[in-house]
């Protein structure tokens, strides 16, 4: 049978690098996505090293027509793809009232549109053969929003309401085509080094945090399983359901301890440039600079399990307030 064939959307740096690892490594041939020409040669030259077949195309994702032209050449090049994944984000760390508009619309192109893009591609080529999987990379904060990233979390919401809408528009078609959305926690990625920083003092993901790799693996099990969602962590499994049953709470403790709790008493060097609107070249690594702190494994479930035991225990507990109140009576 031939290789299959994965497209990763923000191939060369983090999550999106050490994904398209993972497809490497489990005998996709893979093609990558990203805008920066070093990274996208330094990703290249890895995955070649793993004995990988990779075709690298740059191309933004907030640019439509783009994308259609790299799915084009994909099918051309590679074959018939099998898996999209969309993994490219940009995020500015600082309070709303710091932002401007032009930095939240671009926020909003590679995050939210840049996924919308990349699902309308693959949809072109996957619906006239009736096959193929798309995965969404999530986030904790597609439920959870924090302080200091609100346009990135208002993009992640929005990704997860388009997934839902299409996925019933799947369904209603009969389609065999599958969506699944991995929502992670934080990660050690070079993404805290390169976002556009508002703030002045160093970024950091919220801890616990965890390898690159623990997303990648995630996005691979997304692509074979096709579940719903994936929620990866324990944070990410306490932030949901959290949210969904005391937001208001949440609110208050993450106003007093997600502010500081993502900030790193260090200076932000002046003129340090950011990827927002170009590609930073020499920081296209899988891994930043909390490797001390990273694990390297987390608990990983699907919703729908998630909710098989929510109602295992609802019905554990209705039988014991039952059988409780029967002693009371007698």
């Amino acid at each position: 049978m031939p290789e299959s064939i994965a497209v990763i959307c923000g191939a060369t740096a983090g999550v999106g690098r050490a994904t398209a690892e993972a497809f490497a490594t489990a005998g996709y041939r893979v093609a990558l996505i990203a805008r920066g020409e070093q990274g996208l040669r330094d990703t290249r030259e890895q995955l070649q090293a793993l004995g990988a077949t990779v075709l690298a195309i740059s191309a933004d994702v907030a640019d439509a027509k783009a994308l259609d032209t790299a799915a084009s050449r994909i099918e051309s090049e590679l074959g018939p793809i099998d898996v999209w994944v969309n993994a490219a984000m940009a995020t500015v760390f600082g309070p709303f009232a710091s932002l401007t508009a032009e930095e939240i619309r671009r926020v909003t192109e590679v995050t939210y549109l840049g996924s919308v893009h990349g699902t309308l591609t693959a949809l072109r080529h996957m619906r006239p053969r009736n096959r193929g999987t798309i995965v969404q990379v999530g986030s904790a904060l597609a439920y959870r929003a924090i302080p200091l990233q609100s346009a990135y979390c208002g993009a992640k919401f929005a990704i997860r309401g388009f997934i839902d809408s299409l996925r019933c528009e799947l369904i209603h078609d009969n389609s065999a085509i599958r969506l699944s959305m991995v929502q992670l926690p934080a990660h050690n990625t070079p993404q805290f080094d390169w976002a556009r920083n508002k703030i002045g003092w160093r970024a950091q993901p919220v801890p616990p945090i965890h390898t690159a790799e623990v997303a990648a693996r995630a996005i691979l099990r997304a692509a074979h399983e096709a579940p719903r969602e994936l929620w990866v962590g324990t944070a990410s499994l306490k932030a949901i359901i959290g949210t969904l049953f005391m937001p208001g709470l949440l609110d208050r403790m993450l106003a007093r301890q997600a502010w500081d709790g993502q900030l790193v008493p260090e200076r932000v060097p002046e003129n340090r440039p950011d990827n927002l609107f170009e590609p930073v070249e020499g920081l296209h690594s899988t891994d930043g600079r909390f490797g001390d702190q990273a694990q390297s494994h987390a608990l990983t479930i699907s919703a729908a399990n998630v909710g098989k035991l929510a109602l295992g225990a609802g019905a554990v507990l209705a039988l014991g307030a039952g059988w409780a109140l029967g002693r009371r009576r007698r």
